[in-house]
């Protein structure tokens, strides 16, 4: 899986050397963590791309990117999973989110008919915007939280595996130097 997800992944000097992400960022694109396949990289830049990915707000890469450099988390893994929210998945992750935010608000969910323009938008996010908000940020939270402890987990239980293998294949070079020869 890592040597799949390098073969995609850019190049460093890429992202340093990006203009627009230089300006703004400058010295914080130096650091290597930003493209490294690691435990804390990686388990990282899943909670902040699934984070994300549940916030009700235009172009969720870019808060992405920047809380990846922050953080010094993998760059190209935060942006990526915010597309878990596309056009097709944003309207039932934004009714999910908003059900779970009239629930802890004990509101009842206002019956809307949703339709995909920002004239929709502009004239009913008055009545949906505080469960929609709450709802998006604890959703957030918790499939954040989930997917960090999920990978920092899977990650350990992977090595912890290499190394058990890697254990009987010395035991076995071992016994086979050891054999008398006949």
């Amino acid at each position: 899986m890592k040597k799949l997800l390098r073969r995609y992944m850019p190049e460093h000097r890429a992202i340093r050397e990006h203009p627009h992400l230089n300006r703004i960022f400058g010295k914080l694109l130096h650091d290597p963590n930003l493209l490294h396949l690691n435990r804390r990289s990686v388990s990282l830049a899943f909670m902040i791309g699934l984070f994300w990915t549940f916030m009700p707000t235009p172009f969720q890469m870019i808060p992405a990117a920047a809380t990846a450099i922050w953080l010094r988390a993998n760059l190209p893994l935060s942006v990526g999973l915010v597309w878990i929210s596309n056009p097709v998945t944003i309207p039932p992750l934004f009714y999910f989110c908003y059900a779970i935010g009239s629930w802890l608000l004990n509101t009842p969910p206002v019956d809307i008919e949703f339709q995909l323009s920002w004239e929709w938008f502009a004239d009913e996010i008055g009545a949906i915007w505080q469960p929609l908000l709450l709802g998006s940020l604890v959703v957030g939270t918790a499939a954040g939280a989930l997917g960090f402890v999920t990978i920092r987990l899977l990650w350990r239980l992977h090595v912890v595996r290499l190394v058990k293998h890697r254990r009987l294949l010395r035991r076995a070079r071992f016994a086979k130097k050891k054999l008398p020869k006949e």
